[in-house]
């Protein structure tokens, strides 16, 4: 993917996963699987909000950057989810939050700290790098019409923020990589690449909605998948699709299968997690399993 809020993706590598951090709750509270704090570019900032007497059930609206966040209730606060763009600035943030019944907003201030990730240099066919001017018109409506996906906030919180690792492979470490494809310098890549053989099986990273699907120069055949509250994945370069939009999925669901559709340099998959419309380090959100977050 080219930029932390764009859904181009690349070709790449493989990427390490993270551990979960599981927040019990007791009973009446919601008790979900949360992605690894990592307050850096292309990271998540997990930020305590405290309930106030008579708040009631009524989660607060919380924004940053403009973007509405995903707000979950644990046992006594309520917990901000924040996707951090990869071309955030390191230093002070904030968020706003309106209370339910409130007549202004409040902020709340937290620090993101410098991330440098690989460089990662990569060789395509001259006529993926130098486009037409036809070329050029289609990835700008493609684009235009992905952004409108993206900015999808489906009033459910997810069930849980753990996701299931949608193919079995090989993961890069390339998401934050800052690309060069033949000489010329592009933006960090945004997703996971998972090496794997032509046909294998890709399945949802959780229970969600499909809302988009369809054929795209960068992305070659792309799956989008909403599962609440911001929280979006996208499954890219599939040899085929095998479901539509508006279909209700169930974690683990078939959707399609690898292949090399799109800018590639041989068949994976590509892996987008999105928050808040920005893409993150989708190795936040999956089981342990043998390694950490993105490498620097």
């Amino acid at each position: 993917m080219s930029r932390g809020h764009s859904p181009r993706p690349a070709t790449g590598a493989c990427l390490g996963l993270a551990a979960l951090l599981a927040l019990g709750a007791p009973d009446g509270a919601l008790a979900t699987g949360l992605p690894v704090a990592s307050q850096v570019p292309g990271g998540v900032a997990l930020l305590s909000l405290s309930a106030v007497p008579g708040e009631g059930s009524a989660a607060p609206l919380v924004r940053y950057a403009g973007q509405r966040v995903l707000v979950l209730r644990q046992s006594d606060h309520w917990l901000a989810v924040v996707g951090i763009p990869l071309d955030a600035a390191p230093g002070a943030a904030q968020i706003t939050l309106r209370r339910a019944g409130a007549f202004a907003d409040e902020t709340l201030g937290f620090q993101i700290s410098a991330k440098e990730y690989q460089l990662q240099r990569l060789t395509v066919a001259p006529s993926k790098v130098d486009l037409s001017k036809h070329d050029l018109e289609r990835v700008g409506r493609e684009q235009d019409h992905l952004h409108q996906a993206l900015a999808t906030f489906g009033t459910e919180a997810p069930a849980t923020l753990q996701l299931l690792p949608p193919v079995s492979g090989v993961r890069s470490s390339s998401f934050g990589s800052r690309r060069i494809f033949n000489t010329q310098p592009r933006n960090p890549h945004s997703g996971m690449d998972i090496a794997a053989a032509t046909g294998t099986p890709v399945h949802a990273a959780a229970d969600g909605r499909v809302i988009d699907t369809g054929s795209y120069f960068f992305n070659g055949n792309t799956v989008l998948i909403d599962h609440g509250e911001g929280l979006i994945t996208m499954y890219c370069h599939l040899s085929s699709i095998g479901v539509h939009a508006g279909q209700q999925l169930a974690a683990g669901a078939l959707i399609g299968r690898v292949g090399a559709t799109g800018r590639v340099t041989g068949p994976h998959l590509h892996f987008g997690v999105a928050l808040n419309r920005v893409f993150v380090d989708p190795a936040l959100f999956l089981p342990s399993s043998a390694a950490s977050p993105s490498p620097p």
